[in-house]
Protein backbone atom coordinates (compact mmCIF):
# COMPACT_ATOMS: atom_id res chain seq x y z
CA UNK A 1 0.00 0.00 0.00
CA UNK A 2 1.43 3.83 -0.58
CA UNK A 3 1.38 6.13 2.13
CA UNK A 4 0.19 9.78 1.92
CA UNK A 5 0.50 12.94 4.42
CA UNK A 6 -2.96 14.67 4.07
CA UNK A 7 -1.46 18.09 4.49
CA UNK A 8 0.82 20.36 2.94
CA UNK A 9 2.61 21.33 6.28
CA UNK A 10 6.13 21.52 5.66
CA UNK A 11 6.65 21.01 9.81
CA UNK A 12 4.76 17.53 9.56
CA UNK A 13 6.54 16.59 6.07
CA UNK A 14 9.72 17.24 7.99
CA UNK A 15 8.37 14.83 11.13
CA UNK A 16 7.16 12.25 8.75
CA UNK A 17 10.44 12.35 6.77
CA UNK A 18 11.92 11.04 10.07
CA UNK A 19 10.66 7.97 9.68
CA UNK A 20 12.74 7.19 6.57
CA UNK A 21 9.92 5.68 5.02
CA UNK A 22 8.34 7.00 1.03
CA UNK A 23 4.96 8.74 1.03
CA UNK A 24 3.16 11.08 -1.02
CA UNK A 25 1.68 14.17 -0.21
CA UNK A 26 -1.72 15.55 -1.04
CA UNK A 27 -3.78 18.80 0.05
CA UNK A 28 -6.73 17.62 1.77
CA UNK A 29 -9.23 20.74 1.18
CA UNK A 30 -11.42 20.32 3.92
CA UNK A 31 -13.71 22.94 5.27
CA UNK A 32 -11.78 23.33 8.84
CA UNK A 33 -14.93 25.64 10.68
CA UNK A 34 -15.54 24.48 13.88
CA UNK A 35 -19.01 23.19 14.79
CA UNK A 36 -21.13 24.94 17.43
CA UNK A 37 -20.62 23.30 21.04
CA UNK A 38 -17.66 21.04 19.68
CA UNK A 39 -14.48 20.95 22.16
CA UNK A 40 -10.81 21.27 20.70
CA UNK A 41 -10.95 17.12 21.03
CA UNK A 42 -13.65 16.80 19.17
CA UNK A 43 -13.07 19.49 16.63
CA UNK A 44 -9.26 18.33 16.19
CA UNK A 45 -10.09 14.44 15.71
CA UNK A 46 -13.08 15.14 13.57
CA UNK A 47 -11.06 17.41 10.98
CA UNK A 48 -8.09 14.89 11.40
CA UNK A 49 -10.83 12.51 10.00
CA UNK A 50 -12.08 14.31 7.64
CA UNK A 51 -8.66 15.53 6.02
CA UNK A 52 -7.91 11.39 5.68
CA UNK A 53 -11.08 10.90 4.08
CA UNK A 54 -10.93 13.37 1.46
CA UNK A 55 -7.92 12.49 0.24
CA UNK A 56 -8.50 8.38 0.59
CA UNK A 57 -11.44 8.92 -1.44
CA UNK A 58 -9.49 9.68 -4.18
CA UNK A 59 -6.93 7.23 -3.86
CA UNK A 60 -7.26 3.40 -3.92
CA UNK A 61 -5.12 1.18 -2.28
CA UNK A 62 -3.35 3.66 0.19
CA UNK A 63 -3.25 4.50 4.21
CA UNK A 64 -3.57 8.09 4.34
CA UNK A 65 -2.23 10.77 7.65
CA UNK A 66 -4.72 13.24 8.31
CA UNK A 67 -3.54 15.43 11.39
CA UNK A 68 -5.13 18.46 12.71
CA UNK A 69 -3.83 20.55 15.87
CA UNK A 70 -4.92 23.36 18.05
CA UNK A 71 -3.60 25.07 20.82
CA UNK A 72 -5.57 26.41 24.24
CA UNK A 73 -4.74 29.30 26.52
CA UNK A 74 -7.19 29.72 29.64
CA UNK A 75 -9.51 27.67 27.40
CA UNK A 76 -9.76 29.83 24.68
CA UNK A 77 -8.38 28.31 21.18
CA UNK A 78 -5.34 29.83 19.56
CA UNK A 79 -4.19 30.40 16.16
CA UNK A 80 -1.54 31.46 13.78
CA UNK A 81 -0.61 34.99 14.69
CA UNK A 82 0.12 36.43 11.37
CA UNK A 83 1.03 39.53 12.43
CA UNK A 84 3.79 40.91 15.18
CA UNK A 85 1.18 42.47 16.94
CA UNK A 86 -0.75 39.49 17.18
CA UNK A 87 2.22 37.48 18.53
CA UNK A 88 3.16 39.73 20.90
CA UNK A 89 -0.36 39.64 22.38
CA UNK A 90 -0.39 35.42 22.26
CA UNK A 91 3.35 35.62 24.28
CA UNK A 92 1.83 37.98 26.48
CA UNK A 93 -0.69 35.96 27.44
CA UNK A 94 0.91 32.60 27.33
CA UNK A 95 3.97 34.30 30.11
CA UNK A 96 3.83 31.93 33.27
CA UNK A 97 1.34 29.88 32.20
CA UNK A 98 0.55 26.16 30.10
CA UNK A 99 -0.67 26.22 26.97
CA UNK A 100 -2.14 22.48 25.78
CA UNK A 101 -1.50 21.65 22.20
CA UNK A 102 -4.43 18.86 21.23
CA UNK A 103 -3.48 16.77 17.83
CA UNK A 104 -6.02 15.11 16.02
CA UNK A 105 -4.26 11.83 14.36
CA UNK A 106 -6.31 9.79 11.47
CA UNK A 107 -4.71 7.03 9.82
CA UNK A 108 -7.57 5.74 7.02
CA UNK A 109 -7.38 3.00 4.96
CA UNK A 110 -8.66 3.13 1.60
CA UNK A 111 -8.70 -0.43 0.78
CA UNK A 112 -11.43 -0.99 3.66
CA UNK A 113 -12.69 2.57 4.82
CA UNK A 114 -11.57 1.68 7.96
CA UNK A 115 -9.48 4.40 10.30
CA UNK A 116 -7.86 4.75 13.76
CA UNK A 117 -8.16 7.66 15.30
CA UNK A 118 -6.94 9.48 18.51
CA UNK A 119 -6.14 13.03 20.17
CA UNK A 120 -2.54 13.27 21.80
CA UNK A 121 -2.36 16.36 24.34
CA UNK A 122 1.23 18.24 24.93
CA UNK A 123 1.47 20.82 27.33
CA UNK A 124 4.18 23.99 27.43
CA UNK A 125 4.74 25.59 30.74
CA UNK A 126 6.09 29.00 29.35
CA UNK A 127 8.27 30.87 31.64
CA UNK A 128 7.57 34.20 32.65
CA UNK A 129 8.79 36.52 29.71
CA UNK A 130 9.09 40.58 29.74
CA UNK A 131 8.55 42.54 26.94
CA UNK A 132 12.01 42.92 25.68
CA UNK A 133 12.11 38.74 25.79
CA UNK A 134 9.28 38.83 23.52
CA UNK A 135 9.89 41.54 21.28
CA UNK A 136 13.75 39.76 20.89
CA UNK A 137 12.58 36.37 20.06
CA UNK A 138 9.58 37.82 17.48
CA UNK A 139 12.44 39.97 16.22
CA UNK A 140 14.74 36.83 15.43
CA UNK A 141 12.60 33.92 14.75
CA UNK A 142 8.98 35.52 13.05
CA UNK A 143 7.07 32.76 14.27
CA UNK A 144 4.01 34.25 12.25
CA UNK A 145 2.64 30.93 10.79
CA UNK A 146 2.84 28.78 14.19
CA UNK A 147 0.54 28.73 16.21
CA UNK A 148 1.05 30.19 19.35
CA UNK A 149 3.94 32.48 17.84
CA UNK A 150 6.52 29.90 18.81
CA UNK A 151 8.78 27.15 17.32
CA UNK A 152 9.94 24.93 19.81
CA UNK A 153 12.12 23.10 17.32
CA UNK A 154 14.18 26.38 17.12
CA UNK A 155 15.23 29.13 19.24
CA UNK A 156 11.13 29.29 21.05
CA UNK A 157 12.66 26.55 23.40
CA UNK A 158 14.28 29.88 25.53
CA UNK A 159 10.59 30.56 26.42
CA UNK A 160 9.64 26.96 28.23
CA UNK A 161 10.30 26.40 31.54
CA UNK A 162 9.07 22.63 30.60
CA UNK A 163 7.23 20.93 28.26
CA UNK A 164 4.80 17.76 29.20
CA UNK A 165 3.98 15.25 26.58
CA UNK A 166 4.56 11.20 25.86
CA UNK A 167 6.20 12.90 22.09
CA UNK A 168 7.68 15.87 21.40
CA UNK A 169 6.90 15.42 17.53
CA UNK A 170 2.90 16.07 18.65
CA UNK A 171 4.05 19.54 19.44
CA UNK A 172 5.16 20.44 16.31
CA UNK A 173 1.72 18.42 14.51
CA UNK A 174 2.72 14.62 13.95
CA UNK A 175 2.92 12.50 16.95
CA UNK A 176 5.00 9.75 15.85
CA UNK A 177 5.11 7.30 18.39
CA UNK A 178 1.12 6.97 18.06
CA UNK A 179 0.85 6.66 14.46
CA UNK A 180 4.17 4.02 14.19
CA UNK A 181 1.63 1.96 16.33
CA UNK A 182 -1.34 2.25 13.98
CA UNK A 183 0.74 2.03 10.85
CA UNK A 184 1.93 -1.58 12.60
CA UNK A 185 -1.80 -2.02 13.21
CA UNK A 186 -2.35 -1.99 9.62
CA UNK A 187 0.92 -4.09 8.73
CA UNK A 188 3.50 -1.29 7.48
CA UNK A 189 6.19 -2.19 9.40
CA UNK A 190 8.40 1.40 9.78
CA UNK A 191 11.05 -0.97 10.76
Amino acid sequence: MKLILASTSPFRKAILDKLGINFDIASPETDETALANETPQQLVERLSIAKAKAVADKNENALVIGSDQVSIIDGEIIGKPHTHENAVKQLQNASGKTVTFYTGLCLYNSSTNKYQSDVVPFNVVFRTLSQQQIENYLRKEEPYNCAGSFKSEALGIVLFKKLEGEDPNTLMGLPLIRLVTMLEKESFPVL
